[in-house]
């Protein structure tokens, strides 16, 4: 079988990050026993790039035994679509979402629902629960799917690319709530250890992808895709040559700079941890000395005030 072509491409497809705080939001606020939510999407195209910068709720109801039955409100999506053309009339619908995790058997008529208020409908599957490293978005494009055997053709979604792009004033509003969420108690330098460890785990991930890739290409598992073979070739090309004496010498040179700075840090941490101890020790005998002092003092005032006490007594 083969892909019918589509009206426009999509070679990119940017969403902005303030999107994932009202896919939270809509997530929370499920009522009864809804498995998803879905919404529309609201942005516009960049030549060949489609850019989500807004989107609302709907509400949406569907039967768990019997995926042909759902319901979505047309007069809400149409009621908030307006009021939205009159604040920002340069946002459209572009599309849809849900939080799946995964595509559902009626995507597609929601799909062809959701065409009739634009036609090159775009679906983006938001997993608000992510347990792998990556983006937590999959976007997918409607086609034609030509069978081989001349059967009527069929709707399908075809994957496209998706990522995370913002302004540089949506930037800065996204670190302020980041730092609300971050955890104060923790250092900026096991922040850095702790992102760099999430990276290194994500970078493992795909290399393991395109491990297993290669692997099913070479056993004839799967065909070869030249465009995927060029973009690893150039990986390889940017990659250094490890062998040269050049790079062994810097990268020696580098990390014994770093740790020598990281023993230097290890030395100093030690003897200000032992200064402050002796500090610590010197002020708690100096606190013991001067309570025992006031005790002493204490017992001397009650002796002399016992002793005149009894003076007195003699005299009368």
């Amino acid at each position: 079988m083969t892909r019918g072509e589509t009206d426009d491409a999509l070679p990119n497809f940017d969403i902005a990050p303030w999107e994932f705080y009202y896919y939270n939001f809509h997530e929370i606020g499920k009522v009864g026993n809804q498995k998803r939510v879905v919404g529309v999407l609201l942005g516009s195209w960049h030549k060949k790039v489609l850019d989500v910068s807004n989107s609302f709720a709907v509400p949406f109801d569907e039967d768990d035994k019997d995926d042909s039955v759902w319901f979505l409100d047309h007069d809400y999506l149409e009621n908030m679509y307006n009021m939205f053309k009159k604040v920002n009339a340069r946002e459209r619908i572009v599309g849809w979402y849900h939080t799946g995790p995964k595509l559902h058997k009626n995507d597609i008529a929601i799909n062809e629902l959701i065409k009739q208020y634009c036609t090159n409908s775009v679906l983006v599957i938001i997993d608000v629960k992510p347990k792998d490293l990556g983006l937590p978005t999959e976007a997918y494009f409607s086609v034609e799917e030509i069978h081989d055997d001349g059967t009527p053709t069929s709707k399908t979604f075809e994957h496209v690319t998706s990522e995370i792009g913002a302004e540089e004033a949506e930037e800065v509003g996204v670190e302020h709530l980041l730092r609300d969420i971050k955890d104060t108690t923790v250092g900026t330098l096991s922040q850095r250890i702790t992102n760099q460890v999430h990276g290194l785990k994500g970078l493992n991930s795909k290399l393991l992808d395109i491990r297993s890739y290669l692997e099913r290409v070479a056993a004839g598992k799967l065909p070869i895709n030249h465009q995927i073979i060029y973009h690893l070739q150039d990986i390889f090309n940017l990659l250094p040559d490890v062998n040269l004496m050049e790079f062994t010498k810097a990268f020696y040179l580098k990390t014994n700079d770093q740790m020598l700075v990281v023993y230097l840090a290890s030395l100093i941490r030690s003897v200000v941890a032992l200064h402050n101890l002796i500090n610590n020790k010197i002020s708690n005998r100096d606190a013991e000395r001067k309570e025992g002092q006031e005790k002493e003092e204490g017992k001397k005032e009650k002796k002399e005030d016992k002793e005149k006490k009894e003076e007195k007594e003699k005299d009368t």
